[in-house]
């Protein structure tokens, strides 16, 4: 893209789009409106999966969920962290007008910010056009602690979805054995769950149990949306022995992990990691079952994808690919992300797409399939024609993120090709993604024209917010736990 085409774009001061019109609501509503799970690892590289080159960990499930459907080479979290990810998700806002924009307590306050009522969601707009909701998993997005009334602010059942089963709070979920989970909005406990040695009933399998129970429940009189929130692979790395067994005695170096800090690892953390990927993507090989089973699959649209990069590899398992970054980063390898979709007869089996999206993409994208007559005001535009292999794309003319934590405030944006990063008291760098993917060559003095432009397209991609001002913040975990983790 030259400097020429780049001056075209207009800054938009604190703006958020309309619904874009476009040939998608018609094509994609032709039909019966599907039925959509929407499945998320956490804290997956985009690397991790053997669909997108990864040679050590099995996912033979997932593989043949990217061979049945199309596979998305440019797709992108809301954040690098979960918790503004997730925001970005369910809003349809990127991080400088959603609500949440960094994980708990990353505050000014140093108090979390959760959902509040008039922040509307995925689910509250597919229930209004007549489907039934679901979250099973991690939550993570309802911080704020139980009154004396039980009044339980930000859940699920407040926040459009008609029935949740899962972690109501982003610490619960560094845990595999926790004890305290929640149905709707009533807690119950895991008496025999000891999160401090990891023993019990794993609560992946849990999750698992139940969306399998959601899916054969559901007929195809009315649509439904199931958000399948997997904790895995996050921190702790922790998995069953039956898990590890593919993995052992391959030769593989032993990585020692911490087993007595915030996380409760297993004592080798390779093992655990290819087994915790593999037992989620058995996992998924049963949900696909089940709607074959019931005769569902053909009209359901089912989408995996992570919520930011990866965390635990150092070169391993090459969960980048060659990507550059990980979690807590804005480069690539912190927020470009798998993202596989599948619908039977609608989307092409085997196909691939280069299509520039990002998660604030699925309101947008949902309402289309939904038939909604009125889109809730996102930042996102409809994926609906490159999945159904309509050639009548419309392009982001931008994506935007922020993330503020240890390292001081973080901003980056994309546009065409060239993608600026702006780190905290440190210059600004520029990166023709389409030459140089790894971000290897800072080429921000060869073009100062360029820095010029998108540098001010970053600052108007903001509204502000009382508590996630770009400003250097205290880690707020350090007082409490030194090994607290965000």
């Amino acid at each position: 893209m030259t400097l020429a085409q780049l001056s075209l774009v207009t800054v938009c001061t604190g703006c958020v789009a309309e619904q874009p019109t476009s040939d998608s609501r018609e094509n994609a509503t032709s039909a019966t409106p599907p039925n959509i799970i929407y499945i998320l690892a956490d804290d997956m590289g985009y690397g991790d999966l053997g669909s997108y080159g990864q040679r050590k960990t099995k996912t033979p499930n997932l593989d043949a969920l990217a061979h049945q459907g199309m596979r998305f080479t440019q797709h992108y979290a809301g954040s690098t962290v979960c918790g503004p990810s997730r925001a970005s998700l369910l809003t349809g806002l990127h991080t400088g007008h959603s609500p949440i924009r960094g994980n708990p307590a990353w505050t000014n306050s140093g108090t979390p910010v959760d959902l509040k009522p008039q922040d509307i969601t995925i689910a509250e707009m597919l229930k209004d056009n007549g489907y039934k909701t679901a979250v099973i998993g991690k939550w993570g997005l309802s911080e704020a602690k139980e009154d004396n009334n039980a009044h339980l602010p930000a859940m699920p059942n407040q926040q459009g979805f008609d029935y949740f089963y899962g972690l109501k709070a982003h610490l619960d979920a560094h845990h595999y054995y926790w004890h305290r989970l929640f149905e709707n909005n009533q807690p119950f406990v895991l008496e025999d769950n000891d999160y401090l040695n990891n023993e019990g009933v794993y609560i992946h399998d849990l999750f698992t149990d139940k969306a399998l129970e959601y899916v054969a429940q559901q007929d195809a009189e009315q649509p439904f949306f199931l958000y399948l929130s997997y904790t895995i692979p996050h921190l702790a790395l922790t998995v069953p022995e039956d898990s590890k067994q593919q993995y052992l005695d391959l030769g593989w170096p032993k990585r020692e992990m911490d087993t007595q800090g915030h996380y409760r690892n297993d004592a080798e953390g390779n093992t655990t990691y290819a087994g915790m990927i593999s037992r989620m993507d058995d996992d998924i090989g049963k949900l696909m079952q089940t709607l074959e089973q019931h005769g569902l699959a053909n009209n359901t649209l089912v989408i995996f994808s992570s919520d930011n990069g990866h965390e635990y590899d150092r070169g391993f398992f090459d969960s980048n690919g060659a990507l550059k970054g990980r979690k807590r980063d804005l480069y690539e390898g912190g927020i470009r992300v798998p993202f596989i979709a599948r619908w039977p007869g609608k989307i092409a089996a085997n196909s691939e797409s280069d299509h520039v999206s990002a998660m604030w993409d699925m309101m947008s994208t949902f309402c289309d399939f939904a038939g909604a007559k009125q889109c809730p005001k996102n930042d996102g535009i409809s994926m609906a024609n490159t999945l159904l292999g309509d050639g009548k794309q419309l392009q982001h003319d931008y994506l935007y993120w922020e993330f503020n934590e240890r390292e001081g405030p973080l901003q980056a944006i994309r546009h065409g090709d060239w993608k600026l990063v702006k780190r905290y008291n440190k210059p600004l760098e520029l990166y023709n993604l389409a030459k140089d993917i790894g971000e290897t060559n800072n080429i921000a003095k060869q073009h100062p024209d360029i820095v010029t432009q998108l540098a001010k397209q970053i600052e108007a991609s903001r509204t502000p917010h009382p508590e996630f001002t770009l400003k250097k913040l205290p880690n707020p975990w350090k007082k409490k736990n030194k090994n607290n983790k965000s």
